[in-house]
């Protein structure tokens, strides 16, 4: 019986789920982290490990890890981290805009001032030296110990093409910045675990590490099981991120459009989507605690004032997709004297901005949707999934909420 291992480096916490080969969970864990904090990576992520029996670590063939796109790191020669990450949702300075612009080919991801190749640009002018990782890349060389790999999917956004499957000749700039030289297909067989690691937790000696993948494209695979061109996925958690197959690719670095190639049975697809800065965040921002409350006194039957539909709710400023706009404010006025009336109005908005992202997805030439599934916790608001479903009535109940099973799911494509 193959198991496998699949590890989720969300936004605000971390989950781990084993399974079994007909997909059956057989143990989860789950911890919280920082993720502007390097130094609680590692602790959480030992800390699901610990969690996952010792007599189920013995039977894992295979680990794949997701975390989140864009988010990058400097380290030493040896691994070790110096200096803050770079998140995924910060933008590079307004003054190297132009800059970038003129490195990247035009309409490439790359050159949003959210990518990964902002981030690397952004250092390489500070003059700073060492390894460039993407969050995934270093968690995962935590596991099997190897410097310099990544994968093609949290490369998109460094200038690797998925499709000649190199980087551009545009990107390297600074040498003193090592870059991944190894970028392998998600799911594609790296190393054995650490024999430490190995030990410490009881894994098998030959269990592997693979490649991994985006945190928003092992939710896709979490929630579709076998997607077909059509199938849909939004993942509601701190932000909210849409992504549809297609049979081709799509880039528009004018909306934040970008693609992720994905084999599946021996064809190649497409992932289209985008990910904007609005989404849960916002919610736990302005109500903490109090929402399950508040939603509890919404009727959804009854329309929210049209006053109150036309919010862009935004933690901080700059939004990704499906405007593509650093600079963005938020708008969360007028409000309402009641918090329950400025909820609904809130959720209503949202709501209306997944919808446009989808419209937008298809203007551009990605497919209609047949079936759209969710994942992440605004899943978990009934109230957010009516007004949905009111403007995307193909919304499905995914297979499995977790991109952690996703992830899961990816390691069981290896081979050594």
């Amino acid at each position: 019986m193959t198991v496998t291992l699949g590890i989720d480096f969300g936004t605000s916490g971390v989950r781990a789920i084993a399974l079994d080969g007909t997909g059956q969970v057989l143990a989860q864990s789950r911890a919280p982290y920082q993720i502007e904090v390097i130094a609680t990576w590692q602790p959480a992520l030992w800390h699901v490990l610990s969690q996952i029996s010792p007599g189920i670590c013995a039977q894992v063939e295979a680990i794949a890890l997701d975390a989140t796109s864009a988010t990058v790191l400097l380290t030493d020669q040896h691994g070790h981290p110096f200096g803050k990450p770079l998140l995924y949702r910060d933008a590079c300075p307004p003054e190297l805009t132009t800059h970038l612009t003129a490195i990247a080919p035009p309409g490439h991801i790359a050159a949003t001032a959210t990518s990964s190749f902002s981030k690397y640009l952004q250092l390489s002018q500070a003059g700073v030296q060492g390894d460039f990782w993407h969050q995934a890349d270093w968690l995962g060389f935590l596991l099997h110990g190897q410097r310099g790999i990544s994968d093609w999917h949290n490369t998109l956004k460094l200038g690797f093409d998925p499709e000649t499957l190199a980087y551009g000749d545009w990107v390297a700039q600074n040498t003193a910045l090592h870059l991944p030289a190894t970028v392998l297909p998600p799911g594609a067989a790296i190393a054995p675990l650490q024999p430490k690691v190995r030990e410490q937790f009881g894994f098998a000696p030959d269990c592997w590490v693979c490649a991994g993948t985006t945190d928003s494209t092992a939710a896709f695979l979490a929630a579709t099981g076998t997607p077909t061109i059509g199938t849909a996925v939004t993942s509601l958690g701190s932000t909210m991120v849409l992504k549809i197959l297609g049979d081709r690719r799509l880039d528009d670095s004018r909306y934040g459009l970008y693609s992720h190639r994905l084999d599946l049975e021996g064809q190649t697809h497409w992932l289209i989507g985008g990910g904007s800065n609005t989404g849960g965040i916002i919610l736990h921002h302005l109500f903490g605690d109090r929402l399950p409350t508040l939603t509890a006194q919404i009727d959804p039957t009854v329309p929210c004032p049209e006053l109150y539909c036309n919010y862009y709710p935004l933690a901080s400023p700059g939004e990704r997709f499906p405007i593509c706009d650093p600079q963005k404010a938020t708008q969360l006025t007028p409000r309402p004297a009641q918090d329950e009336l400025f909820l609904y109005g809130i959720l209503t908005s949202l709501a209306r901005i997944e919808r446009r992202g989808y419209d937008l997805l298809q203007n551009l030439g990605a497919p209609v949707p047949h079936s759209l599934f969710t994942v992440g916790g605004g899943a978990q608001n009934f109230i957010w999934t009516y007004l949905r479903a009111q403007l995307m009535p193909f919304l499905r109940s995914p297979i499995h909420p977790e991109a952690a099973y996703g992830a899961a799911l990816l390691a069981r494509s290896f081979h050594k």
